[in-house]
């Protein structure tokens, strides 16, 4: 996919017919053809585009050659009036949370009273998208009068909703971030952003939209103790987000031309060092400029303990020497593999007309890689009668090929301890990319789940 590919903006003079956005993915071959969609085109797209608006840009004036960085709370972020238009309708969702104050009474997992925050969402979002969003945008596109029709507005509300979590499972994770992102760029496609110059709506995006949204569910997350869906456990990079990594790490890659694809190695001359994740106090200053420590930051917030043994593969990482370009390059990798790969990340992500499930013809066949060959199918058999794995999609063979899955993807009870996967060492997962320079911290006495789970 080329650096400075832009997510396409529909033609507002033709007449488009939206879709209800419904489940697609319901087994592993589905996945597989996910990587090869439209969908998944545009998805990996728009986050490239992003991506790429938030890297240092190098300017001169005078004969004077400066750098122009993007911060949190920065002046030099232009945020048009959409983009504030977005950012009260973030701001209307979070004073909901003063009026659904969690449960007192006892619970295990997560507080039920998200569920009625979830509710008054639901209800009051046809209103507020008609508020906050212009007509141009809700009525795209449509030149008939049928009532009856699906809206711009039907398929902008499934995304957005199913960017705050589960009310089911009272939980939040890298899937429901991946509906928000959805959202924004099925605004995008609308045709929202448009009239401004490079990379600047892009930047307005990420600061003035995605960031406020972060600070949104990580408010949600600590209210009402959501659990994290889908979660990697002490092997993963985040119990709930991963996309401020992305945009946080590009914030302090060396600066760029606009014309510049994005850089693979080195830093910004003044960028913290790596390695200075584990250090609180500076985290602390840090979080309130930058997304990746904002991340970082939130993480210190809900975890105790020594960092390298809550959170190994970002410890691991901050081992890497050659420079947040690097970092950057490969944790949008790590996304690939590691979310929009996976099917218990990708299955509930709904597809309409915006985001189409439709084989993209320059799209080729991925590999047959670890992130694509295991996964559950629709209807397993179980050597053995073994009811469970069946109901799940796994089965014996699954678990002892997931060991051979490679870093980053296989739990580490997957191998035989005279067999470690390469990544792991003493037990604790290393970031597959990520240099061997960083000692890994001691190892931790935790009870492990066995091969059965």
């Amino acid at each position: 996919m080329l650096q400075h590919s832009i997510l396409e903006v529909l033609d507002r003079s033709v007449e488009h017919k939206f879709l209800p956005p419904v489940k697609k993915i319901h087994d592993g071959p589905d996945v597989a053809f996910f990587l090869t969609s439209i969908a998944y085109r545009d998805i990996m797209t728009f986050i490239m585009q992003l991506n790429h608006s938030m890297i240092p840009r190098k300017s001169e004036s005078d004969g004077v050659k400066t750098t122009q960085i993007w911060e949190l709370g920065s002046d030099a972020i232009t945020l048009s009036e959409p983009i504030r238009k977005l950012q009260q309708l973030i701001g209307r969702l979070n004073s909901l949370l003063d009026e659904v104050p969690p449960d007192t009474g006892p619970r295990r997992f997560g507080n039920v009273s998200f569920r009625k925050w979830y509710g008054l969402v639901e209800e009051k979002l046809p209103v507020l998208l008609q508020e906050f969003l212009s007509s141009d945008i809700l009525s795209f596109g449509c030149q008939s009068s049928d009532a009856a029709r699906i809206t711009a507005a039907d398929e902008l509300q499934v995304y957005l909703l199913g960017s705050f979590g589960s009310p089911q499972r009272l939980d939040y994770g890298t899937g429901h971030e991946l509906s928000f992102l959805a959202f924004l760029g099925a605004l995008w496609k609308l045709g929202l952003f448009e009239g401004q110059g490079p990379g600047i709506a892009e930047r307005g995006i990420v600061i003035g939209v995605f960031e406020p949204y972060l600070n949104l569910v990580r408010r949600l997350i600590k209210s009402y103790t959501l659990e994290p869906a889908g979660s990697h456990g002490v092997w993963g990079l985040d119990d709930n987000s991963f996309l401020p990594y992305i945009f946080g790490s590009a914030q302090l890659a060396p600066a760029i031309d606009e014309a510049d694809p994005a850089p693979i190695e080195g830093s910004l001359p003044e960028a913290p060092d790596a390695s200075s994740v584990a250090n609180r106090s500076l985290v602390q200053r840090e979080r309130t400029r930058n997304m990746y420590f904002s991340a970082i930051g939130f993480i210190f917030d809900v975890k105790r303990g020594p960092f390298g043994e809550h959170s190994p593969m970002l410890y691991d990482i901050s081992g890497i020497t050659a420079g947040w370009g690097k970092i950057n390059k490969g944790m949008i990798k790590m996304y690939n593999a590691e979310v929009l790969s996976k099917f218990p990340v990708v299955q509930h992500f709904p597809f309409g007309s915006l985001f189409r499930w439709e084989k993209d013809p320059d799209a080729h066949p991925p590999p047959p890689a670890s992130h694509t060959t295991h996964q559950p199918l629709r209807e397993p058999q179980a050597p053995g009668g073994d009811a469970s794995r069946a109901r799940t999609g796994y089965t014996a063979a699954s678990s002892v090929a997931a060991a051979s899955l490679g870093p980053g993807t296989a739990p580490p009870w997957a191998t035989t301890p005279s067999n470690p996967p390469r990544g792991v060492v003493d037990g604790v997962t290393r970031a597959p990319w990520a240099s061997a320079t960083k000692p890994p911290p001691p190892p931790v006495k935790r009870n492990r789940p066995g091969p059965n789970g």
